[in-house]
């Protein structure tokens, strides 16, 4: 049945693969649905769901802004390795 559903897979997707690729992705799908069918093994009633695993760590973690000393055009410019009228040159990124 997993064979089907992989060749299935394999014409909506249009993917080209070798034997041995199938059968490499075919041993970890086998692997996956093992796993699966381990969880469903797993007690749950009774357990609340839950939609947010790490929920205290949905709030923004910022820190308070600080104001430092700014480093210097000449100083910044001294460590770049091309400059053209006080910027930093890099090569292009859009070509015609």
């Amino acid at each position: 049945m997993l064979r089907q559903e992989f060749d299935h897979l394999k014409k909506l997707c249009r993917i080209d693969c070798s034997a041995e690729e199938e059968a490499e992705v075919l041993n970890s799908l086998q692997k996956v649905i093992a796993y699966f069918e381990e969880i469903k093994a797993v007690d749950t009633e009774g357990v609340q769901s839950c939609n947010y695993v790490l929920q205290a760590m949905l709030k923004n973690q910022m820190r308070p802004d600080q104001c430092t000393d700014v480093l210097s055009r000449d100083r910044f410019l001294g460590n770049t390795s091309d400059q053209i009228g006080g910027m930093v040159r890099v090569p292009p990124v859009l070509k015609e």
